[in-house]
């Protein structure tokens, strides 16, 4: 029985190299269970079809208080801090009912035809970003491209001041590089306030000086009578804000660097734009942004493969052991960017699959196209071993990456 803590998850060398512990949980221990550091227990999934099965399965919630007992749960919601209620009161966090209203809500803005009419929008960002870098003839792709890209465009979308963007890239950093997890008896992040705060006053000032872009919206919606409580309309915010660019600055990272590693891979794109959506879909799988999917907990005991799941037991999703799980994917260590069958999960599937998922595609497609248009002689200026990894448990992204072209 192999014996991994939350240290070994978060490492720089698991970061570095995951694919060696996740197979060994995959042939192992399929369904592991490991102590968080506060004492609670977790299981780690990495099977492919045992992923896709709870991301489905109603049993699994994504509301703790679902899954405990009336009276605790009412403890649990007395100690809740107000700040803390930023990150738990959006569709992410949240089941049937709220969940279905919060996310019928926003989801207008992020269907595949409203986010086709950004493609121009994007294009112009992305060409404006390599205007500013390509006479130095180098760069640091996360902070000149990979970053400034997806949160400039998310920014405009609701309606944000872009100017702001570092504020919230350093907030982001702060609460999602931790372990992914806000564990109990722990007082939230420092970050957390101040970006409760900052968010509380763009309400007030939406309020006074409405716009037409989507967080004026949220502020003034009102469909069948059902308004977004204060909390629920600051916690969508930030949802909206940080899921907003987080994957899709991994993508673009993780993506650029999986080429340039593959020269062959590259070449082939190069040669071929036209498989930019593939290479995208296949890059989603072979670098997964989303290292592991946001915690879900047992509402009842439930059995799977003669293991069984304890009622208020934490379960963590390996995304990324899913999207490398042999049973689905053949030789799916190789990147391969013509790959057909590919049903990964780096988007997750099920009611919380990822609204901006047609967002996230777009923005990568025009990523790499106007990165290969652009720098058809871009190589990377440092040793990958040099390359530093982003701690925390639930993302898979890049701190730095130095290219030249």
């Amino acid at each position: 029985m192999p014996h991994y803590t939350m240290t070994e998850f978060t490492s720089p060398e698991f970061k570095h190299d995951p694919f060696p512990i996740l197979q060994d949980l995959r042939t192992t221990a399929p369904l592991y269970r490991y102590t968080l550091p506060d004492g609670r227990t977790a299981w780690m999934v990495t099977h492919y079809d045992d992923v896709l099965a709870i991301l489905k399965d109603p049993r699994f919630v994504k509301d703790i208080r679902h899954a405990l007992p009336p009276e605790t749960a009412a403890q649990v919601t007395a100690r809740s801090e107000e700040q803390t209620n930023v990150i738990r009161r959006h569709m992410l966090s949240s089941d049937p009912p709220d969940h279905t209203r919060l996310r019928h809500l926003v989801s207008k803005a992020f269907t595949p035809r409203m986010i086709e009419q950004m493609r121009p929008r994007i294009q112009q960002i992305a060409d404006e970003l390599l205007d500013q870098v390509q006479a130095r003839g180098q760069m640091d792709l996360i902070a000149d491209f990979a970053f400034p890209l997806p949160i400039t465009v998310i920014c405009e979308l609701l309606g944000v001041p872009v100017a702001d963007r570092q504020k919230f890239r350093a907030w982001s950093n702060a609460l999602l590089d931790r372990s992914g997890l806000f564990l109990a008896n722990t007082e939230p992040p420092a970050e957390l306030g101040e970006f409760a705060r900052y968010l509380q006053a763009l309400v007030v000032e939406k309020r006074e000086r409405p716009d037409d872009r989507l967080v004026s919206q949220l502020v003034q919606v009102e469909e069948s009578g059902d308004k977004l409580a204060e909390s629920e309309l600051i916690s969508m915010i930030w949802l909206l804000l940080v899921a907003g660019h987080e994957t899709t600055v991994n993508l673009i990272g993780n993506g650029v660097l999986a080429l340039l590693q593959h020269p062959e891979q590259w070449r082939k794109l190069q040669a071929d734009p036209s498989l930019v959506p593939s290479a995208v879909e296949e890059l989603l799988r072979y670098t997964s942004p989303v290292m592991v999917g946001t915690g879900r907990w047992a509402r009842e005991d439930v059995e799977m493969h003669g293991t069984l799941i304890a009622q208020g037991d934490m379960v963590q999703l390996s995304l990324m052991a899913a999207n490398i799980d042999p049973e689905h994917f053949s030789s799916p260590e190789k990147l391969n960017i013509t790959r057909e069958e590919n049903e990964h999960l780096a988007f997750g599937k099920g009611i919380h699959y990822c609204l901006g998922a047609p967002l996230a595609r777009l923005e990568g497609q025009i990523a790499l196209s106007t990165l290969l248009r652009r720098l058809p002689d871009l190589h990377l200026n440092v040793n990958p071993e040099e390359l530093h990894w982003r701690p925390g448990l639930l993302l898979h992204g890049l701190q730095e990456l130095p290219v030249a072209f």
